[in-house]
């Protein structure tokens, strides 16, 4: 699922403002202005932490370019300061004052003002102040927006008091959460996405006279106030001053129920009044007003009564809060009834543009302001990769959605929201969460089990936050490790995914859904539907990346052998919904070429949804409607037609509810097609218990990141290493050992953690709880000496352990070939060839794919695939020091070299490095007798197939692999390795005695 990361784009803010555009200046008593820029050259191109104005952006494409350009019509001076921009995932820039001298005192301003070269292209540009902290990039982020929808210079205004405190992301977390505005640190802007454009600014200065509005505002406890019928709700009303000093002039609130749904003397007792705060009140005082609703007999939908609030000497409220009379008596609130009568009857009840805000799911900082949450009806936010609330912990998420919940109690049914977030290895967006092995890691176990204890662990983690529907998972058969999401994979052959689809019992519970209204599961998601992991390389057309997103080019024998196979599976296990891939689907022979998969009708309507009887609904993935050749109402007719039923829009929510109702309107998307994804979106919600208990629940809450949680993904880590080679038994290492570390991954969890941890793309360094695997070594054994370089002196040690392997990344831009590829860097080679040159080595691969070994094989004693264990490194310990065994097998083949790929099980020409299914073993005395042994396990084999022991069967055709593998040692050869893989997947499709078979047949070839 693509995720566009947030941590430093702006485009995604909740409750912003307008920019006033200036009148003629400001009052006669206005000092002069304060100049920022004129971008005549006095402020240099430069990065902190010198003075300067820097540009920044997701990728290398997404920085603008930026010029001081001579031009005639420049407002202020000679010059303006204008570039060139074409964003796909976020990008701008920032003035930053000088970090070595002092901040810039702002307070005596009314606000700052620019000029801007309106292009008329109807696109949001976001502007932000910096304040406090150490410096311009440890500050706290204010932050407002204004719309691009005229054309020429225009001046544009913005109070102080039109900024919003950055709810998605704050550099150090945040500081106080009040714009002091005496410690300024410059200002940055977010420049649209999706739109190829130049723009021009000039003459950036404060202006007007500070008031008591900048320093005092009026807040209420809350936006919207839910009341059951006949009850009363107390809305406090409160003062707050900037540095919590006393009001210098008096406020006051005067207060008026008026307007709403609900009507006055009928559904409730109006209100009207003042509550005066006198000079010298102290910050924080409060009013409360009461509202009394007034109860009937008649079942109705929910009521809403507004209090206007007129305030004088303060700033007011960004908006008015309003009492909600519940709705009350209509069948679809009664949970004792089927869900499918509820569904029925709320169906019945809606309107098209409430349907349609079903459909719709935004990114949670896209809100233009909450209150759309009701305005459009919405049924779902998700957060993105790295989207998180501030701080970002347990409570703040658990606040943030019940934040979310409540705006859409003021909706006319009280729809609650399914509230969505990927978490593909643990609750990965969460700091402090239990982070696991990525899916290829978890395929490397061979332990079903251990895949639904991983699931189940990381659904109370998620729910417990108040999140109830997990983007996971992935279910694609990964054929190609230049793919940069080959981790997110558990193998390249679809029995092993199978295998491992237990995990959606982990996060789900019973196929039936009943255990969804549990406060420790969540809705799973089957993705991404279908070939995903099929892509061809050099197919993608989606900025530099080479494969993702590209097309899966198979017969229709292979795409039901290969692909399709794990989602029949899925279905029967009761999967809740299904998200579609962004690349396209080539059947070969059928003669129709490439089809987008989110405009697939014949596989979503088809074969998904009729053939397989998935029964859940099909969400789209990150913008990828946007991909489907033709214009935006296409672009919606023909994913709804093709079976889409919740669209996921993070930035356009307001234009696809508009066109999803317009096309309906037309007649090119039938109401039939509407109703049947609205009954689909709400069977979930009702099976989630959302209507009875939307809110968080948090019970659970102290369990995240807890040693019984991280436990499990210590057992999870252990097992997903596979030992590749371990020429003289160099491990497992002795606690007496004086053991020499090196290498770039040996002490840092973001590596190990890779992509999709805290934020989208990971990053490298202390970015959350754990235990890197030098940590873990260091609790394992007695003398460890580290040295990340292998700088330090190698003398007097008895063995070597290097961690090496990738940095983190996620989807296309983990592409071999977009930056990207499957060799160890420089230095990584330099301390391998150091260390294994000075002592016995073992080579630890901390990589979400295979990397080429190449020419330093022969140097490596032991090697290991570490694959992304997570942020339990002691679990890698674990079996570096023997407390347990290497078990795991490699999930997919280990190439040679890159001409080989893709390289596959079951391919007619196969010689890799090492095969599918290699993994040798510690601990565990091999067994002997050779052939002859081999045929009494072939007879063993014959008997558990027979009895349908999977138990029995496993055990013996592991015997036999240990058998073999000890004789093919590291003379492995295509005549061997083929049978060899071969008898891995015969294995996992229960044909014991094939497999052992295929084994002997390795043997033999050796």
């Amino acid at each position: 699922m693509r995720r566009t990361a947030l941590l430093v784009s702006a485009t995604l803010l909740t409750g912003l403002l307008p920019f006033a555009v200036a009148g003629p200046a400001s009052g006669a008593d206005d000092p002069a202005p304060v100049p920022v820029d004129n971008f005549e050259g006095e402020i240099p191109f430069a990065n902190p932490p010198a003075e300067g104005i820097f540009t920044w952006g997701s990728d290398t494409d997404d920085p603008p370019t930026l010029e001081l350009a001579a031009r005639d019509d420049a407002p202020q001076g000679e010059k303006v300061l204008s570039g060139t921009y074409d964003i796909s995932g976020y990008g701008g820039f920032t003035h930053d004052f000088a970090f070595a001298e002092p901040a810039h005192d702002w307070s005596a301003s009314k606000g700052i003002r620019f000029w801007w070269d309106g292009r008329n292209n109807g696109k949001k540009v976001n502007f932000e102040l910096k304040d406090g902290g150490a410096n311009g990039e440890a500050s706290e982020l204010w932050t407002t927006s204004f719309t691009d929808d005229w054309t020429g210079w225009k001046q544009l205004e913005i109070p102080f008091t039109d900024f919003t405190y950055r709810t998605d992301y704050q550099p150090v977390g945040g500081i106080d959460q009040i714009l002091g505005l005496t410690e300024m640190w410059g200002y940055a802007l977010t420049l649209p996405v999706g739109v190829q454009d130049q723009f021009a600014m000039d003459g950036v200065e404060l202006y007007g006279k500070a008031d008591q509005s900048l320093r005092a505002n009026v807040v209420t406890d809350a936006a919207v106030y839910p009341v059951e019928e006949g009850r009363s709700a107390a809305v406090k009303i409160t003062v707050a001053t900037t540095g919590s000093a006393p009001i210098d002039e008096p406020v006051t609130v005067a207060y008026e129920t008026a307007g709403g749904t609900g009507e006055s003397g009928k559904d409730y007792t109006p209100v009207k009044g003042e509550a005066t705060f006198p000079a010298g009140t102290a910050s924080g005082a409060s009013r409360t007003v009461t509202v009394a609703t007034l109860r009937d007999k008649a079942g109705e939908n929910a009521e809403t009564v507004p209090l206007k609030l007129t305030v004088t000497g303060a700033k007011a409220p960004a908006e008015n809060p309003q009492v909600v009379i519940d709705a009350h008596g209509l069948p679809y609130l009664d949970a004792k009834l089927p869900v499918k009568k509820r569904v029925a009857d709320l169906l019945s009840r809606m309107s098209l543009a409430e349907k349609a805000g079903q459909m719709t799911q935004a990114e949670r900082g896209a809100l233009t302001t909450p209150g759309d949450i009701a305005a459009y009806d919405l049924g779902s936010l998700l957060s993105g990769g790295g989207s998180t609330p501030t701080p970002n912990t347990p409570e703040a998420w658990a606040k943030m959605i019940d934040g979310f919940q409540l705006r859409a109690q003021a909706t006319r049914f009280q729809i609650p929201l399914i509230y969505g977030v990927d978490a593909v290895h643990g609750h990965n967006n969460l700091v402090g969460a239990t982070i696991m092995p990525h899916n290829i890691g978890i395929g490397a176990t061979r332990d079903p089990q251990l895949a639904y204890e991983t699931g189940k662990v990381t659904a109370a983690e998620v729910r417990a936050t108040g999140i109830p529907w997990d983007f996971a998972p992935c279910l694609c058969v990964t054929r190609d490790e230049r793919w940069g999401r080959t981790y997110e994979s558990f193998g390249e052959d679809p029995a092993l995914v199978e295998s491992m689809e237990t995990v959606i019992q982990g996060l789900q519970g019973a196929p039936s859904g009943k255990d969804l209204k549990k406060n420790d599961k969540v809705l799973a998601t089957a993705k991404h539907f279908v070939a995903d992991g099929g892509t061809e390389y050099g197919s993608s057309t989606t900025g530099t990346y080479t494969i993702d997103q590209g097309i899966t080019k198979v017969t229709r024998q292979e795409l039901e052998a290969v692909h399709l196979a794990p989602y029949q599976d899925a279905v029967d296990r009761g999967v809740g919904t299904v998200m579609p891939s962004y690349s396209s689907l080539d059947i070969l022979g059928d003669s129709e070429g490439p089809v987008k998969m989110h405009a697939d009708a014949a596989m979503i309507n088809g074969v998904l949804k009729d053939r397989m009887g998935f029964d859940g609904f099909v969400i789209s993935d990150w913008q990828a409607i946007d991909q489907i050749p033709g214009d935006y109402a296409s672009d919606v007719r023909t994913s709804v037609n093709a079976g889409l039923d919740m669209i996921m829009v993070p930035y356009a929510y307001k234009d696809f509810h508009k066109t999803l109702s317009d096309e309906v309107t037309a007649g090119r998307i039938s109401g039939k097609r509407i109703d049947d994804a609205v009954s689909r979106i709400l069977t979930q919600k009702f099976k989630l218990g959302l209507f009875e208990k939307p809110y968080a629940d948090t019970s659970g809450a102290a369990a995240i990141g807890s040693a019984k949680h991280r436990a499990v993904a210590r057992e999870a880590a252990a097992e997903s290493q596979v030992l590749l080679k371990n020429a003289g038994g160099v491990l497992p290492l002795k606690k007496s050992q004086k053991v020499y570390v090196a290498g770039s991954n040996a002490d840092d969890i973001g590596n190990q953690a890779g992509g999709w941890t805290i934020t989208w793309q990971g990053s490298s360094g202390k970015i959350t709880d754990g235990t890197t695997i030098l940590e873990g070594m260091r609790k394992a054994g007695s003398a460890v000496t580290y040295s990340k370089d292998a700088s330090a002196p190698t003398d007097g040690h008895d063995v070597g352990v290097v961690v090496v392997g990738e940095t983190p990344y996620a989807e296309g831009i983990g592409d071999v070939g977009n930056g990207n590829d499957l060799v160890f860097s420089a230095a990584d080679r330099a301390a391998v060839d150091k260390v294994c040159g000075a002592m016995k080595c073992a080579v630890l691969i901390v990589s979400g794919r295979p990397q080429l070994v190449g020419d330093q094989i022969g140097d490596i004693d032991a090697l290991v695939a570490s694959w992304l264990p997570g942020t339990e490194g002691d679990g890698v310990a674990d079996v570096l020091y023997g407390k347990r065994a290497f078990t795991g097998q490699l999930p997919l083949s280990w190439p040679r070299s890159e001409a080989q790929l893709p390289i596959n099980v079951g391919d007619a020409s196969y010689d890799p490095q090492f095969p599918y299914g290699w993994g040798l073993t510690t601990l565990t005395s091999v067994p002997g007798g050779g052939t002859s042994a081999l045929k009494a396990l072939a007879v063993a084999a014959a008997v558990a197939e027979k009895a349908g022991s999977e138990t029995a069967g496993r055990a013996i055709v592991t015997k036999a692999r240990l058998l073999v593998q000890q004789k093919m040692g590291q003379t492995i050869t295509a005549a061997s390795a083929k049978p060899f893989a071969d008898a891995d997947h015969l294995l996992l499709t229960g044909r014991y005695a094939q497999a052992v078979a295929k084994l002997t047949a390795a043997y033999r070839a050796v």
